[in-house]
């Protein structure tokens, strides 16, 4: 009689697989829209192949991004042809009409009423000099440069 432990490796094993395989599928958005990056020929490719074939997971409203911010530089070209750039704008209004979108990766929010510069300056000057270091810090000579100096 042959041991189960040849068809089957040992459970620490099979718990590696397990983690490792749910990463792998974690990671499905971004090695489909690396996968698109670097084809060759983009402009030969309908949006039926991209969205079905290439990158099924990704949206529309990814796929757009993607290909808007690519500039390929060796041939000077878009990534992608006219008319399938056309035919994803023409999507993407259509899907902002029926829902909302589910997509999550390289959303782009406009809507956000505030600017970076607003938050900064809507923020309190704190003098650090006034704040003492923990002992672990003080204790430490590698974070020496961040005591006190004395003048």
């Amino acid at each position: 009689m042959l041991s189960s432990s040849l068809f089957y490796p040992p459970t620490k094993e099979k718990e590696n697989l397990q983690f490792a395989g749910s990463a792998w599928d974690e990671l499905k958005h971004i090695r489909q829209a690396i996968g698109f990056l670097v084809i060759h020929q983009k402009p030969k490719k309908t949006l039926d192949e991209i969205s079905h074939d290439l990158c099924p997971v990704l949206s529309i409203q990814q796929l757009y991004r993607i290909s808007t911010m690519y500039w390929d530089d060796k041939y000077g070209t878009h990534s992608l042809s006219p008319d399938v750039i056309s035919n994803m704008r023409v999507l993407m209004t259509e899907d902002s009409n029926n829902a909302v979108s589910s997509s999550f990766l390289l959303d782009d929010d406009s809507s956000i009423p505030f600017t970076v510069d607003d938050l900064s300056k809507s923020m309190d000057q704190i003098d650090i000099s006034d704040i003492e270091p923990p002992p672990l810090i003080r204790e430490n000579s590698g974070f020496s440069f961040l005591l006190p100096r004395a003048d």
